[in-house]
């Protein structure tokens, strides 16, 4: 779903909708919640839970936190500059950079955030744990790990060739 946001072309994607149930003397009450990921496709990306009775409610409320949440990624070309692990809990994603026209390769949470963040091409392997709400999360942490070869350089005093040869 793409939304328009301040002359800024947001792609808005739904992870994972839950359905939880109280019990309750009359019988089951259902509530929902709903992890979304919120991204320009230009490198800056957010992702955002959102809890309500009815899902429409539920992703709404997702999508506003996902905004307040962006932040920027570091991109190199259409990838990332270099192998990086996230971890969240005891989920752990392992992104790889890979050449052009290699696309996403990448599970269902994973994709979501790499697709709304602007990468096209990268392999990513999801280790232990497979919970979508931590998955998210891991990404979202080796994404925001990454600094760009002049980000590097700067740091250390030298210039990006340097770095790079």
């Amino acid at each position: 779903m793409i939304k328009e946001d301040e002359d800024v072309q947001l792609i808005e994607k739904v992870v994972f909708i839950n359905r939880v149930a109280k019990v309750v003397k009359g019988g089951r009450r259902f509530s929902f919640s709903a992890i979304l990921v919120v991204g320009d496709g230009k490198g800056m990306v957010g992702a955002g839970l959102g809890k309500a009775n009815e899902v429409p409610e539920a992703i709404r409320k997702g999508g506003e936190r996902a905004k307040k949440d962006m932040r920027p990624v570091s991109l190199l070309k259409d990838s990332i500059p270099y192998e990086v692990i996230g971890v969240c809990g005891s989920s752990s994603v392992l992104l790889k950079p890979a050449r052009p026209g290699t696309g996403i390769i990448a599970g269902g949470a994973v994709r979501a955030v790499l697709e709304v963040a602007g990468v096209k091409n990268i392999v990513s392997k999801c280790l232990r744990s497979h919970n979508p709400h931590n998955l998210v999360k891991a990404t979202l942490n080796g994404l925001m790990s990454l600094r760009t070869p002049e980000e590097i350089a700067r740091s250390r005093g030298k210039t990006a060739e340097e770095i790079l040869t």
